[in-house]
């Protein structure tokens, strides 16, 4: 699972271009240095990251799922638990590294699933068990069981930021025949999680993903309407109103250490450019810098990182 965010696009097209690894720590150097020390065995430092992260969950679920993807990550997961049986941490660890590898089809699902409720078990207060629980059923798992795991993030970390995204691009999947509806469940799922968010929350940026979301799935389905400014997905009344909302508050933000503002950003400045905003998405990507996510840049069936230098370039371009 190439995390944050988790796979909700399209595949690349064969033969489209490459460009350099995205960096799946969004800027977390500690979490770039404890990932490339698990790939040499030295789970220890894995142990030591998770300590220092305690009950920040937002943070905890993105450093376990990045650190999770690691094709080692299980066995080195594995020896720690040799190490020390019962550990909560390790086996959070396994359970993330179970599910990536079952979203990669080198795992079976089932195994995936006892390997997270284990480590549910062992941690009952933490939501990233869960989490890795939802994002397996984001692929793979029923409308129900979206719903339910969904749920039980929730009632252990009510403004989980990654859980909010999963659950936001599942629902945009739902009924593609009713096209740019108003009323989709996508669009009331986003408003009402801003609307209950604190006002300093980053959930404030859901609208953004959920029309974003329902554009990937209006895109895959119709090839007139992949062409943005014919689609008019980004120009209408509703559109300008959530993304002007975004980009007030966004100017007002001072949370900058949320451990995945850069999706948020993303996603934004991808909305910004598509929008014909040009000098609003070129502050957005200063912001970004480096980071960009493959999502929502290889929306619709495009190669991430020529979509985002080539929206980069435009947009700095203009100002």
């Amino acid at each position: 699972m190439p995390p944050p965010p988790p796979p909700l696009g399209r595949a690349r097209r064969r033969g489209a271009r490459t460009g350099p690894a995205f960096d799946p720590a969004l800027g977390d150097l500690e979490l770039s240095a404890t990932r490339a020390k698990l790939s040499q065995g030295r789970w220890t430092a894995v142990r030591s990251l998770l300590a220092s992260t305690r009950d920040d969950w937002d943070r905890r679920g993105h450093r376990l799922l990045v650190l999770g993807d690691g094709t080692s990550a299980a066995a080195w997961a594995r020896e720690w638990l040799l190490v020390e049986p019962g550990s909560a941490d390790a086996t959070a660890l396994l359970a993330c590294a179970s599910v990536s590898a079952a979203l990669r089809g080198a795992e079976q699902p089932d195994r995936a699933r006892s390997d997270c409720l284990a480590a549910a078990g062992l941690a009952p207060e933490d939501p990233t068990p869960w989490l890795a629980l939802l994002a397996l059923a984001r692929s793979l798992g029923t409308d129900d069981e979206v719903v339910r795991l969904f749920d039980e993030v929730r009632v252990r970390h009510p403004e989980h930021h990654h859980a909010h995204h999963l659950m936001a691009a599942r629902l945009a999947e739902r009924r593609p025949e009713a096209g740019q509806d108003p009323l989709h469940e996508v669009y009331d799922f986003a408003a009402w999680a801003a609307e209950r968010a604190p006002a300093d929350s980053p959930l404030a940026m859901l609208p953004v993903v959920a029309h974003t979301e329902r554009y990937r799935v209006l895109a895959a389905g119709s090839p007139a309407f992949a062409d943005p400014p014919a689609s008019g997905h980004w120009t209408g009344r509703r559109a300008r109103q959530v993304m002007k909302a975004a980009f007030d508050w966004w100017l007002e933000w001072e949370r900058e250490d949320h451990p995945r503002n850069r999706v948020d950003l993303n996603f934004l400045a991808h909305a910004k450019f598509r929008e014909g905003r040009a000098a609003e998405a070129a502050a957005l990507f200063h912001r970004i810098g480096s980071h960009a996510t493959p999502a929502p840049w290889s929306y619709p069936d495009q190669d991430p990182h020529h979509a985002f230098h080539a929206a980069r370039s435009a947009a700095l371009g203009t100002v």
